[in-house]
């Protein structure tokens, strides 16, 4: 509620306060990174949701002979790989079953076959099935071929403790509305000062031009394009509730008991995961429809809606199954009253 209240003034992009607001942001997503300027790294905010800041990182950071590689095991490595075919980038794609993570040994056997590659893109948690990849191990491989790496970290950063220089991520794009627990309305990519820079000149999109944007909010504070002011004085104040939480490591706790509560629950009623404990993520959590022709997703979907609970549908291609998200300002006691309304349906239902 108090994120929400925040919005709850008006600011100008030109104000004095709101150009502080938005340096200070910058700023403390770089230290959640456990990076900052002076080490090397900048952070660039960009309008849109977070897919426009993935379509800006990979528009603006290949040039016109670059060579993109995309690991690939779910939809949002399927939608980077779309991004470059629309912008005419050279890409490769090695594709993985949605419950299995791309294999570093095979990265590290491509991009030595592969010396024309300049780039590697991966989706932290994909959220396809709530997949963890191993983005420290890609990162040593990628760094040991001399390759930029591009982190997709949409529904990870704020909750799953990441180093950028440990990891070796020259770009990382996260959004406002996920584990920081903002609203909708920007992307923000985290990048090393050194390839930010290679990309001038590279943009394929006025709007999406990542380096250009950087330079606006650097000469001036401003941004190019009207920027999202409410949003923005959202996000500081989830920023602030983040750090008085105790920061990625406290936030992280939590979503880990939301996600344990859920999933103990889960299984009392006969529901089980898609992906194996060992795989699984605690960001979102994928489950198999229930084997019985009582059971209709819609029906089930419906059913919870009315009592206030929203889940997602799957988006996987060879099994049948739903999603339940385990992030936002949710505590167990929320877990459990969404427990509640599925045993109700459950039984309403008959499966």
């Amino acid at each position: 509620m108090t994120v929400k209240q925040a919005m709850l003034r008006d600011l100008g992009s030109r104000d004095f306060e709101f150009i502080q607001l938005v340096k200070d942001i910058r700023n403390e997503l770089l230290e959640l990174g456990n990076v900052s300027q002076e080490k090397g790294y900048e952070c660039v905010i960009m309008q849109g949701s977070g897919t426009f800041g993935v379509e800006s990182m990979i528009s603006s950071a290949l040039a016109k002979d670059g060579h993109l590689l995309v690991l690939v095991n779910g939809a949002y490595g399927e939608r980077i790989c779309k991004m470059a075919e629309v912008h005419g980038i050279k890409f490769d794609a090695l594709t993985y079953d949605e419950d299995k993570s791309p294999s570093v040994e095979e990265l590290d056997a491509f991009l030595t076959s592969n010396p024309t590659v300049t780039h590697v893109a991966v989706v932290h948690c994909e959220t396809t099935t709530g997949i963890f990849n191993p983005i420290k191990e890609y990162g040593a491989v990628i760094e040991k071929h001399g390759k930029r790496y591009m982190v997709d970290a949409m529904s990870s950063f704020g909750a799953v403790p990441v180093d950028l220089a440990e990891c070796n991520i020259d770009f990382l794009v996260s959004s406002s509305n996920k584990c920081i627990e903002g609203v909708p309305g920007f992307s923000f990519a985290l990048v090393k000062r050194d390839a930010l820079q290679e990309c001038e000149g590279r943009a394929r999109s006025l709007s999406l031009d990542l380096y250009a944007q950087w330079k606006g909010l650097e000469n001036n504070g401003q941004f190019r394009f009207t920027p999202p002011t409410h949003s923005l004085l959202a996000y500081g104040q989830a920023i602030k509730e983040l750090l008085e939480e105790g920061g990625v490591e406290a936030r992280s706790a939590r979503y880990q008991k939301n996600y344990q509560t859920l999933v103990d629950g889960m299984r009392s009623m006969g529901f089980t995961e898609y992906l194996p404990a060992e795989k699984q993520g605690y960001i979102i959590t994928t489950f198999n429809h229930p084997v019985s022709e009582n059971f209709d997703f819609n029906t089930f979907y419906s059913k919870l809606n009315e009592r206030g609970f929203a889940i997602y549908p799957g988006k996987l291609t060879k099994a049948d199954c739903f999603r339940i998200g385990n992030i936002g300002r949710i505590s167990t006691e929320d877990v459990e009253a969404l427990l509640n309304a599925i045993a109700e349906a459950k039984a309403e239902m008959g499966f």
